[in-house]
């Protein structure tokens, strides 16, 4: 099942034993867990310096929070066993003022993969920490072929400044004549946009990249209304098929979500969730949530003594008994919109107004610097 799979790299033998007891567990609904997570995704901050048209940081009140690196390292009873960080949130995780310090301390794992998504903007900064500490996936945001188009949507982005970025990564790697990283475009497909997706194709290929990674809009608010693709199935097949045609014909991997109501789900609120039981979501608040698009927040970290208490908790547990189940799932899951497992059957994965999206974000400092003591001492 594809909301299963992870990137493929080679992994250490403890890695895939782990992996085959996760899998196992999470097709038997275990809901207190033998394995690790096989991901574990730090929201490192939720600052941005972007102010993109679809995001719904733009529809509520953001404090901004960086998370302390010392949670990262909290985690490290799990890093023998777990394959990927992902480092990915509400923000632009590259602002953090310690993003080197946490992809050196990551690399100190051999085989644990690092994997973050980026606007772009940061790269002349992070390109240094990329190769010196192996960095193994870089996505990179781009919502338009053209100037006038990203830059429209991606306010505060600047179309030529990224492209120059990415062109100088690929660079630096043949110059290193390095297998890493795999570097990879990601498109928020709308209405105004979703006629240059041929166009992503070839810029893709003009710099060097192996794939194009699509994903669709979700409206927050009525001002985007115009912008969703929901109901205009012509409109996407016609320029997913052009897209198509030009992947295929240059060898580009091109990652497109289903159309609108030919997806297998059905009428299920969401496709059969596995994140609960394979990922570890730690937001830059200290709060575990079931994922990057759900707005529930399960529990906070500095209730816990170590991330082994926090993993097998009983939100966790009860997350896991409850969020394929259609009359019990969280108020998140059953208006999910997450990309890999979304129902695009239906017209509120796509329109969200009205719904919670985003979580609460509270100044509760001193609840946070009480957790990262406590896990400090947890691992020394």
């Amino acid at each position: 099942m594809k909301t299963e799979k992870l990137f493929k790299t080679p992994l250490t033998p403890a890695q895939i034993s782990n992996s085959e007891l996760n899998l196992r567990e999470f097709k038997e609904g275990r809901t207190e867990l033998a394995s690790s997570p096989r991901r574990i995704v730090f929201e490192l901050t939720n600052r941005c310096n972007f102010q993109c048209i679809m995001c719904g940081r733009e529809a509520v009140n953001f404090k901004t929070k960086d998370l302390p690196v010392d949670v990262v390292k909290a985690c490290e009873p799990f890093y023998g066993q777990t394959e990927e960080v992902t480092l990915h949130g509400w923000g632009e995780g590259t602002l953090h003022p310690k993003t080197a310090e946490v992809l050196e301390y990551l690399n100190s794992f051999p085989m644990l993969r690092k994997y973050f998504v980026t606007n772009g903007s940061t790269m002349p900064r992070i390109m240094g920490p990329i190769f010196a500490h192996h960095v193994d996936l870089v996505a990179v945001s781009l919502d338009g072929a053209t100037p006038e188009t990203n830059n429209g949507i991606r306010k505060g982005g600047d179309f030529n400044r990224e492209v120059a970025s990415i062109r100088l990564l690929m660079e630096e790697k043949a110059k290193r004549g390095a297998n890493y990283p795999y570097v990879n475009l990601v498109f928020t497909a709308m209405a105004r946009n979703i006629h240059e997706l041929p166009k992503m194709v070839e810029l893709a290929r003009e710099l060097g990249l192996p794939e194009v990674k699509v994903v669709y809009l979700t409206i927050f608010n009525e001002a985007l209304a115009a912008e969703s693709l929901v109901d205009r199935q012509q409109l996407v097949m016609e320029h997913f098929g052009k897209a198509m045609e030009l992947a295929e014909k240059y060898g580009i991997n091109l990652k497109l979500p289903e159309i609108q109501g030919a997806g297998e789900a059905g009428l299920m609120k969401h496709k059969t969730c596995p994140f609960p039981w394979r990922d570890l979501y730690i937001g830059s608040d200290g709060y575990v949530r079931p994922c990057q698009s759900s707005a529930d927040k399960l529990l906070h970290i500095g209730g816990y003594g170590s991330f082994e208490a926090v993993w097998n908790s009983e939100p966790m547990q009860k997350m896991r008994s409850t969020v394929n189940d259609p009359e019990a799932m969280p108020a998140g899951c059953a208006n999910c919109y997450h990309s890999s497992c979304a129902n695009w059957n239906l017209s509120t994965s796509f329109v969200q107004l009205g719904k919670k999206f985003a979580p609460d974000w509270m100044a509760d400092k001193g609840k946070a610097a009480a957790a990262v003591e406590t896990l400090k001492a947890a691992v020394e």
